[in-house]
């Protein structure tokens, strides 16, 4: 296979110094500045089916995907063509469209308990507006959130846990009001003992709980049996709405969802990335008597001027059209499955505490001595040093992960055998090294 076989990063660096002028940091997402495996971010001018190509010239299997809304690959014909034909007749309206109607009945006829859904243009959008329609529902102001999951940069959101178990959380980035941050409580993920005590003590007062089913912001964390039953549980007997994101889990872990394949229901859903086909796109929705609570059928306000987007919503139909036949999953699910198993393999062949976590064709990996990684602290807990040596020597050999130790990692259809291959062969020789 050719792919990179040496570093050579040279307009990627002069790229990074030009752009460390004109964007705070250089970069318009934290994570693109590798500041976590250290080194010059890659700057990248095109893709095609699971490979990217940098500035330089270097060609790399692509095991982030976007961040996961590219369960095709990249540039997939139908679904290129199809944003080629709604170019011709129109970038935008702000007005409504058949095609936004059209994606919503699809959607709502996939989905369990997706009944009625508004469409906005990014998962940190579809969550705030959740949160909001939840207080507005319920008559509270408390939500209950956890450790490692992120639900996008919404002031709401970004807290972290008090000192105490049981206290009100703390703002975790500056400019977030502290009375705000009071609302929200911040548990362990996975910890059914913790959420049971809060409910105990709090619940009249917590208007939802709002989960990643499966973390993919604390690299790949499934939830332990009987975690998702609890809270819908406590959200049931206390009259709490139970908010899933499946922002980054929707049609990747179930061609239904997540939380259809783990059988608990939610009472509102959060989408994004995969339903515009890797275009700007989010969603919410939920039950019919929650959602009818939105502007203007109801009081609760949600606005966006770009909201629907025509562009957005061709290119999410075609791909859920594809994503969602018969067996489409299966087989990505299933390479998910040998490279997790190669790489395991190839770490243990040199003796490297290594573990990785699977959940359809999300997956994720760990310097750690443990059997299997199902908490924040556990995480916490990995080598970060052995990552980073890992992450670059995979990096000069082709091999694109994403460049933190807390970022799941994506499947796609363009996979081939020969690329799982190819990255399970690169490993042993990274293994190898860690060794020295």
């Amino acid at each position: 296979m050719n792919l990179k076989s040496k570093k050579t990063d040279y307009k990627s660096k002069d790229l990074f110094k030009s752009a460390k002028r004109s964007i705070p940091g250089g970069v318009n997402s934290p994570v693109r500045a590798f500041k976590a495996v250290g080194g010059t971010p890659v700057f990248f001018e095109k893709a095609k089916g699971a490979y990217l190509f940098d500035v330089d010239g270097n060609k790399y299997i692509d095991y982030i995907m976007s961040w996961g809304p590219m369960l095709l690959g990249h540039g997939h014909k139908t679904v290129v063509n199809t944003i080629k034909k709604q170019v011709d007749k129109a970038l935008t309206f702000g007005a409504p469209t058949e095609l936004e109607v059209q994606l919503a009945e699809k959607i709502c006829s996939i989905v369990p308990g997706m009944e009625m859904i508004r469409m906005v243009n990014s998962g940190t959008e579809a969550t705030m507006s959740a949160i909001r329609l939840a207080r507005a529902y319920s008559g509270r102001d408390k939500i209950v959130k956890f450790e490692g999951c992120y639900h996008g940069h919404s002031d709401s959101l970004l807290v972290k846990a008090g000192s105490g178990a049981l206290t009100m959380g703390e703002p975790s980035s500056p400019g977030v009001p502290e009375c705000l941050a009071a609302h929200t409580i911040t548990l362990p993920y996975n910890d059914i003992s913790k959420v049971s005590n809060l409910f105990d003590q709090l619940g009249s007062q917590i208007a939802a709980i709002i989960v990643e089913p499966v973390v993919g912001n604390m690299n790949c964390i499934p939830p332990i049996p009987g975690f998702l039953e609890k809270l819908r549980e406590c959200c049931t007997k206390h009259d709490a709405l139970l908010i899933a994101d499946e922002v980054m889990t929707g049609f990747r872990v179930s061609s239904k969802g997540a939380m259809a394949h783990y059988k608990v229901s939610p009472d509102l859903i959060c989408l994004g990335k995969v339903i515009g086909g890797g275009l700007p796109v989010g969603a919410f929705g939920g039950k019919k008597s929650i959602m009818e609570l939105i502007s203007p059928s109801g009081s609760v306000y949600q606005a966006g001027t770009l909201s629907g987007n025509p562009i957005a919503m061709a290119c999410g139909l075609a791909t859920i059209d594809l994503i969602t036949k018969e067996d489409f999953l299966n087989p990505v699910i299933e390479n998910t499955k040998s490279l997790c198993e190669g790489l395991s393999q190839a770490a243990k062949n040199h003796n490297i505490s290594f573990t990785t976590n699977q959940a359809g064709t999300m997956w994720g990996y760990f310097f750690s001595t443990e059997a299997k990684v199902t908490s924040y602290d556990q995480v916490m807990a990995c080598d970060t040093d052995k990552f980073k040596r890992f992450y670059h020597s995979m990096l000069d050999q082709g091999v694109y992960f994403a460049p933190a130790s807390f970022e799941a990692g994506f499947m796609s259809s363009a996979h081939t055998k020969e690329d799982i291959d190819y990255t399970i062969e690169a490993a042993n020789k990274a293994f190898s090294a860690l060794q020295n």
